[in-house]
């Protein structure tokens, strides 16, 4: 299966069983084959009274809507059809019917001629009883030039939005229409795809990527190339803009993002960014979205509607509503910022730092051990890993040579060695392993301010990389020859007895098969059955390069 999909002809009931269980609604009964659902609250003989009803709806797969904004502040109720197809008559009818009291009922459609057909019957119908039934056609669509018949697309959620604000404020059924229609003559929406949609059970039809295409995957006025985000935002931008213009429309700007199906939230977060780029933060008042407002199934594009920010629309857009899928009008402005504090509270890295020979020198080995070291750690590490344990510890290695060649490593007093190779190891070392160790020496200089015990203070160090870490001795790590040598010197033992503790740990990896922590824990156990881990192997090699000519 390439979709999470059951039978084809269940989806939309599906779709709405699921969205009935979790929101305030009163469902059609099923046996009715009619895709109705009204607000849980919504009386006729009382709200009806006093308030406008609000009602839209239309072909299925354009989630959430229309079901989504049903909500005080909103919808009154929805009508579904199957698949992009209009909802029959007498569905329009029976909902007309459910919610119309008194102060009427508005009906929000959008230009497609199947909505205008049977929503327009069934407001004729409606009257014929006795019912004050308007209607609003939205026609936001600016794909066409100079097109007769606009379509209606993601438009159509403000003028939801709008028209339920009103309603909820108990204006009269003629204000609330009138002013929808104003707010449809004052906005337009373009959309873009990289893909068309494929609907339940079908393969998606092979085209090219397309600029005006509707909701209901009609093909798109023009054929398009975009090589990035900001070229796709471009393409919808500059027409949509001229058309507005032709209004003589203006901003500053309310726009809203609309994710057409099966953008991911990183894509649409980067066409934003391109919008706020293109059309200047000072030209977007407010910004709806970006999120998925008037979707066409599983379509690969977005689009764009933009709206003049005047007080009226900005109140109606900003008041509450109980509709789960509205996701809000945000103002729009410049980032504030700020200056991130990084200095060193005890900065260990100074010019001119005091230097201890043979500290300098034993730091010196270490170092050339790690440089020799390099191809044999990658290529343990490629059994394993990911291949360059070694050149990780080069990396960090390089990095504290530089600080001594330069005398602005402190090798005379070990906290601030310590520290400071905890700061090389964290800013130039990369990747787990340096993190880890820089908490290491960070923690192991911080406990010999305190207390001047070298080796409580390297056993405080472990204690800290196995705290953040996760890992334990026996995990496959660093951790199987560290621990074993810090515990050695703690004991009292000599550093060349120290050191064969480490090999023996690193040795003794080569029979752990499992590995709880690290890459190697991704990895086959048969991958790892007579490997030494590379992380452990070069801790033993800087064990041994420590005691190197060295009586200990």
């Amino acid at each position: 299966m390439d979709r999470f999909y059951n039978a084809p002809g269940d989806v939309v009931d599906e779709i709405l069983r699921a969205v009935a269980a979790t929101a305030p609604v009163r469902v059609a009964e099923p046996e009715s084959g009619l895709r109705i659902l009204i607000r849980h609250d919504w009386d006729k003989a009382d709200q009806g009274r006093r308030q406008v009803a609000i009602l839209s709806g239309g072909g299925a797969g354009h989630e959430p809507a229309h079901a989504g904004y049903i909500g005080e502040g909103m919808l009154t109720g929805a009508i579904s059809g199957s698949l992009f197809a209009s909802p029959s008559v007498e569905a329009v009818l029976a909902a007309i019917r459910e919610v119309c009291g008194a102060a009427g009922c508005l009906l929000v459609v959008k230009n497609y001629t199947g909505d205008r057909l049977n929503f327009g019957l069934a407001a004729e119908r409606a009257r014929g009883e006795g019912l004050d039934v308007a209607m609003v056609i939205v026609a936001d669509d600016v794909a066409i030039e100079d097109a007769p018949q606009p379509r209606g697309i993601a438009g159509t959620v403000l003028v939801h939005k709008l028209s339920g604000h009103l309603a909820s404020r108990e204006l009269p059924l003629d204000v609330i229409r009138e002013r929808a229609e104003a707010l449809c003559q004052r906005m337009g929406s373009l959309g873009m795809a990289l893909s068309a949609a494929a609907q339940p059970g079908q393969a998606a039809a092979e085209r090219s990527p397309e600029l005006g295409l509707g909701i209901h995957n009609e093909t798109g006025t023009r054929e398009v190339d975009p090589h990035s985000a900001d070229e796709a935002m471009q393409l919808v931008l500059e027409p949509l803009r001229d058309a507005l213009s032709e209004r003589q429309l203006s901003g500053p700007w309310i726009a809203m993002l609309n994710d057409l199906g099966s953008c991911s939230t990183q894509e649409m977060g980067v066409l934003a960014a391109s919008l706020f780029n293109q059309l200047g933060v000072d030209q977007i008042a407010h910004l709806i979205g970006p999120a998925p407002l008037m979707t066409s199934l599983d379509m690969h594009g977005f689009s764009l509607t933009l709206l003049p920010a005047d007080d009226e629309v900005v109140e109606a857009l900003t008041a509450p509503t109980t509709a789960p899928a509205w996701p809000g009008l945000h103002a729009a402005r410049l980032p504030a910022r700020f200056s991130p504090d990084t200095r060193q509270e005890h900065e260990a890295l100074a010019d001119d730092a005091p230097q201890d020979p043979a500290t300098s020198a034993l730091l010196e080995r270490v170092i050339a051990t790690l440089r020799q070291s390099r191809a044999e750690l990658d290529a343990l590490d490629a059994k394993s890993g990911d291949g360059d344990a070694g050149a990780s510890m080069e990396s960090g290695a390089e990095s504290i040579a530089k600080a001594l060649s330069a005398r602005r490593l402190n090798t005379e007093a070990l906290p601030l060695m310590f520290a400071g190779i905890g700061q090389l190891l964290s800013r130039d070392m990369g990747g787990s392993s340096g993190v880890l160790l820089s908490i290491l020496f960070t923690a192991a200089a911080a406990s010999l301010d305190q207390r001047g015990d070298l080796q409580e203070a390297l056993a405080a160090g472990v204690e800290k990389m196995q705290a953040y870490g996760g890992a334990r001795p026996g995990d496959r790590t660093m951790l199987d020859a560290l621990v074993p040598a810090i515990e050695s010197l703690q004991r009292g033992e000599t550093l060349s007895q120290a050191a064969q503790a480490a090999r023996d740990g690193a040795q003794a990896t080569a029979q752990l098969v499992r590995a709880n922590a690290g890459r190697s824990a991704y990895v086959p156990e048969s991958a790892l059955r007579g490997i030494v881990d590379p992380g452990a192997e070069a801790v033993a090699r800087v064990f041994e390069a420590l005691t190197h000519d060295r009586d200990a």
